[in-house]
């Protein structure tokens, strides 16, 4: 199991997200606390709390979706 933090800072990078989660075959789950949405449903991506980190969790394996994941944690802004 493959923990990644992320930040989605607005509406238009949280649904490439879902759509970049979208291509892959398995199993992706986006959770902020105790809840836990499937990272392929933009309703449920929406409703997290978008100006919070965000943990990614994933089983399999995919380079163009952990190159994604490494171009948004290059994004992310410390708040302090």
């Amino acid at each position: 199991m493959k923990q990644r933090k992320i930040m989605l800072p607005s509406i238009a990078a949280a649904k490439e997200f879902v759509q970049e989660a979208s291509k892959c075959d398995f199993d992706i789950n986006v959770f902020y606390n105790r809840v836990i949405i499937d990272a392929k449903s933009l309703l449920g991506v929406l409703s997290l709390d978008l100006t919070r980190v965000l943990t990614v969790e994933y089983n399999g394996e995919s380079e163009e979706f952990e190159a994604y994941l490494d171009s948004l944690e290059g994004n992310m802004t410390v708040v302090a």
